[in-house]
Formats: structure tokens, sequence, C-alpha cells
């Protein structure tokens, strides 16, 4: 592992707390020796995490569209600063460049992020590791949500567990370093061609 990408809010939500967080993220990033990967913003949360990982003197990829490089005001310091045309772009280049994910506290966007990257894990698109950060309990009901899904019958216990969790920064890093990929995915692939 060698970079992780971070999606995040670009607002700083309404406690001190999730901005406290990221910047203890991007400290610990680069204490590590990762860089970072992320949505380019100098604004909210994805701001705060980019300035801790530059200013702690490590690496940081951006990558945002034309259409948000003004309203998220790109973040120019940024190591590399990738501008492309679409959210899908956006989001295939973070990947591609990313060794890992972690989500933070967010929005639509940073659900958008988290689901699609986890569902691209459950279809075998890619094998790399998926964290949460609970900050502050943030994401405990959407938790409860997947549980209930797997309590359904709607998401199998196996790709439940393809979402690592912890509050603590130092334990999701960890989680994310010792990460061993599950068997390829077989769901979707027709009994003779198994």
């Amino acid at each position: 592992m060698r970079t992780v990408c971070v999606f995040c809010g670009s607002a700083i939500g309404s406690t001190r707390v999730y901005a406290a967080a990221a910047r203890q993220l991007g400290v610990e990033l680069v204490r590590r020796e990762l860089g970072l990967v992320y949505g380019g913003g100098r604004v909210g949360l994805m701001g705060e995490v980019a300035a801790a990982v530059l200013g702690a003197g490590g690496t940081v990829v951006g990558v945002i569209p034309h259409a948000l490089a003004a309203k998220e005001i790109a973040f120019a310091e940024a190591t590399e600063l990738i501008v492309v045309d679409t959210m899908h772009t956006r989001k295939a280049l973070m990947a591609d460049r990313a060794d890992a994910f972690v989500a933070m506290p967010g929005g639509y966007g940073t659900c958008d992020e988290l689901f699609e990257i986890l569902t691209w894990a459950q279809l075998g698109i890619h094998r790399k590791p998926v964290g949460l950060l609970n900050v502050n309990g943030f994401f405990t009901p959407l938790l409860g949500w997947l549980d209930h899904a797997v309590g359904e019958g709607l998401l199998k216990p196996a790709h439940r567990d393809l979402l690592l969790v912890s509050e603590s920064v130092p334990d999701l890093l960890d989680q994310l370093a010792t990460y061993t990929s599950p068997v390829p995915v077989t769901k979707w692939v027709e009994p003779e061609e198994r």
C-alpha cells in the first residue's frame, strides 16, 4: 500500500471533530509514508486532509472535474492536480491511482464514491481494501442499514465484510495495511464458466 484515496465532504460539518479527524488522517498518512489521492478541492474536510498531508511533507494527488474546480476551489498547491471532464472520469482515475480507500463524513458525493468503490469490490473489479472512518458515530446509522440489508437477504455477509470500519485513524490504516482480499467473486459467472 503506497497511496490511499480519501472520500469526504466538501463541507466542514457542524462539529470540529470532523476537521480534527481529517487533519489526523492526513498527518498519519505521511507518518506511514502513504500518499493521498482525493477529490482535488481546497474546501471542507477534503481541504483539511489535503492541507494536513502537504503540511506534513507528504504527496497529494487531487482529481477534480472542470465543473467543480471553481465551486470546490481546486487545491492548486497539490503535488499533482488533475482536472478532468466528468465525475465518472474523476472516480475512475482516483480508483486507478489508489491502493486503498477511506471514507470520512460527507454527503451524497461521499456516499456515491464509497458505494461505487464497494460495488466494484463486490463485483471483483478491484481487490483493494475499503475503510470507513466512523468519526463521532457519523456512519453508525448507515452501518445499521447495511446490517439490516444482510438480515433481509439483500446483501451477503461476505460482501458486508468488504467494508472495514474503525473510529480510530491508526486502527483503520492498520486494517487497510493487513487486508487480505477474499477469493474472486463468482456470483455472476455462469455455472459452465466456473
